[in-house]
């Protein structure tokens, strides 16, 4: 099994995708409960949606499932969100609360060091050569981090997420011109936005983001009411809301790859 993909281009916006993968090594898989095969969690659809979004972007993608391990998790197990509810390098419930493994079947520490070894790693190898590959072309990369989730998670968040939610960790993973037209573009969209809310980035962009350095990053979480025909599975893409949906998107992206360029003159 392909552990993740690379699609190279020339452009300077590198599109991470570390949740849209459902795949899970059959040992593993026997290791689920019904909650946990469900893969209730996975980013649906994301490499679809971003798919020809923008000409010449790079596109990383995992092919394995955040249940298996969480690529968009400090290696070291780190929360994310102090104080708030929210899932682990290798989670052991859903967005909901629910366990996901069989009794007794939790994995050990040993087993997440080698499923960071054998699925984490590879990702974060491939994003990093990535973005040091576009960097050193154009001067400057930045890394749009792909995700999507349910708009109502009560163990999560109150209410109704926004449909768009930017995250650059309060403004220290990208330029502020970066973010500017990232918020600009999003709040002229017929999407409700919000910047740096509950999802101000995740580890990936709070790891890559080093703008002194030329590395720019943002997080896009987007509700999945805004592409998918329900938010339950079966999970089913719906083509004319994404088309209405990718039509923002790409003006997001071309607002900032020319400001990105911009920073190199």
């Amino acid at each position: 099994m392909q552990v993740v993909s690379v699609q190279r281009g020339d452009s300077p916006i590198v599109l991470g995708q570390p949740h849209g993968g459902t795949f899970v090594p059959e040992d593993l898989a026997a290791s689920l409960n019904d909650t946990g095969h469900a893969l209730a969690d996975t980013d649906w659809h994301i490499n679809r949606l971003y798919e020809g979004i923008l000409a010449d972007a790079t596109v990383v993608q995992s092919h394995v499932h955040r249940y298996v391990i969480d690529a968009n998790r400090d290696p070291e197990g780190v929360s994310l969100y102090p104080g708030q509810n929210t899932t682990t390098l290798v989670p052991l419930t859903d967005f909901d609360g629910h366990p996901i493994w069989l009794d007794g079947q939790e994995p050990s520490v040993d087993e997440i060091g080698l499923r960071r070894q054998a699925y984490h790693a590879p990702y974060h190898a491939a994003l990093a050569d990535e973005l040091q590959r576009v960097r050193d072309r154009h001067g400057v990369a930045v890394l749009f981090d792909c995700h999507s989730i349910r708009s109502h998670i009560p163990y999560l968040f109150d209410g109704t997420l926004p449909d768009m939610n930017i995250g650059t960790d309060g403004g220290a993973t990208c330029s502020s011109k970066i973010e500017s037209v990232a918020k600009k573009f999003a709040g002229s969209s017929p999407y409700s936005t919000v910047l740096n809310g509950r999802f101000r980035g995740g580890w990936t962009t709070r790891h890559y983001g080093r703008p002194a350095e030329g590395i720019h990053a943002v997080q896009m979480e987007l509700a999945q009411s805004t592409y998918l025909s329900t938010e339950a599975a079966p999970w089913s893409y719906d083509a004319a809301k994404a088309d209405r949906l990718r039509r923002w998107l790409r003006d997001i992206l071309d607002a900032i790859q020319d400001t990105a360029l911009e920073l190199t003159q």
